[in-house]
């Protein structure tokens, strides 16, 4: 029996779209059939992807760490598109780099905020929004959480203490969660990236410790953000249905 990635009839949010990995999610969504809420703090940057997108697109202004705004978001995006989220990609994220007896509190503050809070408000509202649609009850298609985590929530990463403290919760919250609403219809897992060019990283794989550290992986180069497609679309897709509480780790072998 053949299996479909089609994601048409679901609606989806994703966070942190504005840019990096969200702007691309976001655009593979909505070519695979999804309507897509483009949800980040930049509305500007969001509008423009939207518009680049389509009409199956909008833009959702959403700072994820405050839950006044995600509850927001989800409101602002169930009038776009007149039906609940069933789909859910908390992206959202700040790196949070700095050695750990260097790193002011407001930092380390901030950045579980992010990464981590705002991927568990994210998760818990799109959940309580779908259960109370009935979303996966009585056949209906099931709903999709997907949280992005990292490689850093297994490895050790010097300067990286808060970012990676904060992907190892994400990894078990998703667990959690995931055992929480296991007869609720919904599925939640997370895909845990190796190193991928982004916005966040740019300018440190061009120094010479940058290109050391790639030099140091078996296949010694750069993952593309493309990597992450296929598995992004499984997970949010039918296929999926017997999948939850499972962490894909996809990093072109940066951790053997």
């Amino acid at each position: 029996m053949g299996f479909s990635f089609d994601l048409t009839g679901r609606t989806a949010l994703v966070t942190g779209a504005s840019s990096g990995l969200g702007e691309r999610f976001g655009r593979i969504l909505a070519a695979s059939g999804a309507k897509v809420a483009l949800a980040a703090r930049r509305a500007d940057r969001l509008e423009a992807l939207a518009q680049r997108i389509g009409p199956s697109a909008a833009a959702v202004q959403m700072d994820v760490a405050r839950e006044a705004d995600v509850i927001a978001g989800y409101d602002a995006a169930e009038a776009a598109f007149g039906t609940v989220v069933d789909t859910v990609i908390a992206n959202a994220g700040i790196d949070g780099a700095g050695l750990a007896t260097e790193m002011p509190e407001d930092e380390i503050e901030h950045t579980l905020n992010v990464n981590l809070k705002g991927a568990i408000l994210t998760a818990r509202e799109g959940a309580r929004r779908m259960m109370a649609a009935g979303v996966g009850a009585d056949g209906r298609k099931g709903g999709r959480i997907v949280l992005i985590a990292s490689i850093t929530a297994f490895e050790a990463s010097p300067g990286l203490v808060a970012y990676s403290a904060s992907k190892a919760g994400v990894v078990q919250a998703a667990k959690s969660l995931a055992r929480e609403w296991a007869r609720k219809g919904i599925c939640i897992n997370t895909i845990s990236p190796g190193y991928i060019r982004t916005a966040i990283n740019d300018a440190w794989f061009d120094t010479d410790p940058g290109k050391a550290q790639v030099a140091r992986w078996p296949r010694k180069r750069l993952m593309g953000q493309e990597g992450l497609d296929a598995m992004l679309l499984f997970l949010c897709s039918d296929a999926a249905e017997f999948v939850t509480g499972a962490d894909f780790v996809l990093d072109d072998g940066q951790t053997l």
